[in-house]
């Protein structure tokens, strides 16, 4: 078993290059842990997979920050940012 480092999600998010851009902070049973800063109203789009504890697949959605938040997500990795209907 190797050795692994701790993370900082506070260090994590001071990172983040912008608004809507994820980062991926490590692997966990074929999941990503992602921190992403949310601002303003993301495009509407769907997944074919559940979003993590609100949006059941095939669901149109969207985020929307009225003010800077941050979000920690667990995705799989072909998990698209935009949706299916990026392909």
């Amino acid at each position: 078993m190797g050795m692994t480092r701790a993370i900082s999600i506070t260090e994590a998010i001071a990172a983040l290059p912008g608004t809507f851009q994820p980062k991926d902070l490590v692997t966990v049973n074929q999941a990503i842990v992602r921190v992403a800063r949310l601002e303003g109203e993301f495009p509407w789009h769907q997944h074919d997979e559940d979003e993590l504890f609100v949006v059941p697949r095939h669901t149109q959605h969207r985020p929307v920050a009225e003010s800077t938040a941050h979000t920690l997500l667990l995705e799989r990795p072909e998990t698209l940012q935009y949706g299916n209907d990026q392909r």
